[in-house]
This record gives C-alpha cells, sequence and structure tokens, in this order.
C-alpha cells in the first residue's frame, strides 16, 4: 500500500507514504513512470517511509519500488495499479505487491 501524502500539491509535487512493509524487507528506491512510457525516474527519500519528486509525468503514473532483506539481496518490484492522473492528496492506493525473501 502506499498513502498520496497530504503535503502533495497535485500537480506539482508528489509525496508518497509506503506503508504496510512489514517482514525482512525495506523499501530501499521508488521509481515512477508516466503509463505509456518506459523511462523510469527515480523519487527522492524525504524521510523514513515518504518519496517524494517535483518532476511529475502527466497522465496515470506507474510505480517500481526496490527491495532489500535484511540479509542485502535487493530486487525491483512494479504496482500494477497505477497511480491515477487526478489523484488526491490523502488518497491511499494498493499497490497490489506482496514482497518475498
Amino acid at each position: 500500500m502506499y498513502k498520496v501524502h497530504e503535503q502533495s500539491k497535485y500537480p506539482n509535487y508528489l509525496a508518497l507514504v509506503v506503508t504496510h512493509v512489514a517482514g525482512q524487507n525495506d523499501i530501499t528506491r521508488v521509481e515512477l513512470s508516466r503509463g505509456d512510457c518506459k523511462e523510469w525516474v527515480p523519487m527522492r527519500r524525504a524521510y523514513g517511509a515518504v518519496w517524494d519528486t517535483a518532476n511529475l509525468p502527466e497522465g496515470s503514473i506507474t510505480l517500481r519500488f526496490e527491495a532489500t532483506s535484511s540479509v542485502g539481496n535487493s530486487y525491483w518490484v512494479q504496482s500494477t495499479n497505477a497511480l491515477p492522473d487526478n489523484w488526491e492528496a490523502g488518497a491511499a492506493y494498493d499497490s497490489k505487491i506482496q514482497l518475498t525473501d
């Protein structure tokens, strides 16, 4: 799950709070891409589980996350549920991702 942070301002600034990361994994990078584009743009880790960017593509946004396990193994997972182009601050979205070791 991820939630659009309350400080987000559509369409100029997006901050996401990555939630429900349990177990032995940590989200170490987040990248976004416009739905039909394959160019990934990194988000900045603002603090804790909050990732942000001021460089937003137009349209729906696809997200991918790098997960790192407690033993140092890293892998990328991509959300199959895009952030809609009319996202709102405070809204929560299901990434449809299950992290594994």
